[in-house]
């Protein structure tokens, strides 16, 4: 099985110049593990919003690619928000879970992804284009190369769900003031902080 900090500092060294939103907790200690970064967007408290706020983000940034980064129970969440990314189909949105079929937030409890229920299969239901499994070395290899090449060729919006080990690595803890967090963003976006 994949070691999630592993994987996570390989997507993160693949993404180029994309922005990434994380989901609540440990996708963002591991994105912040990977090297913190101002293109960072680590959202906290908010169980169940990152897929939906990389979508926001994906529709008023066109011109840059998105990754959200998040766990299972995260995005068993928000499940509803794969429906309305197949709606709006955005050609620069990656929606990337770290799936160790649990809950590991919350106590380690089994999430439902270790009772058969199948990510990728509901993503490519709700109408992404590229729906993948990531259980190995090579997947993620070749997941990595379709991140890459996203931006360029438009090939539309991307799921993938990668099996990780049930781990609990030590937390990496990055900036927990919200309104820093989004003005940093702002900023890396050419806007001006609120």
């Amino acid at each position: 099985m994949l070691q999630r900090r592993e994987v996570v500092a390989q997507i993160n060294q693949a993404r180029g110049q994309a922005l990434m939103v994380t989901g609540l907790g440990s996708s963002s200690y591991d994105l912040h593990a990977a090297g913190d970064d101002d293109r960072n967007f680590y959202l906290w408290g908010a169980m169940g919003g990152a897929a939906m706020t990389g979508l926001g983000v994906a529709m008023a940034q066109p011109e840059r690619q998105v990754i959200v980064l998040t766990g299972d129970g995260e995005m068993l969440m928000g499940i509803g928000g794969l429906a309305t990314i197949g709606v709006q189909q955005p050609d620069n949105l990656c929606v990337i879970v770290l799936d160790n079929g649990h809950y590991g937030e919350t106590g380690m409890q089994a999430s439902h992804t270790q009772f058969g229920v199948d990510l990728p299969t509901i993503a490519r239901a709700s109408g992404l284009p590229v729906s993948l499994a990531v259980e190995n070395e090579a997947e993620l290899q070749q997941l990595c190369k379709i991140i890459t090449t996203q931006a360029a060729d438009k090939s539309g919006a991307i799921f993938a769900s990668i099996k990780v080990a049930a781990e609990s690595p030590e937390r990496s803890l990055p900036i927990v003031d919200g309104v820093e967090i989004k003005n940093r963003f702002r900023r890396t976006l050419g806007l001006v902080p609120l």
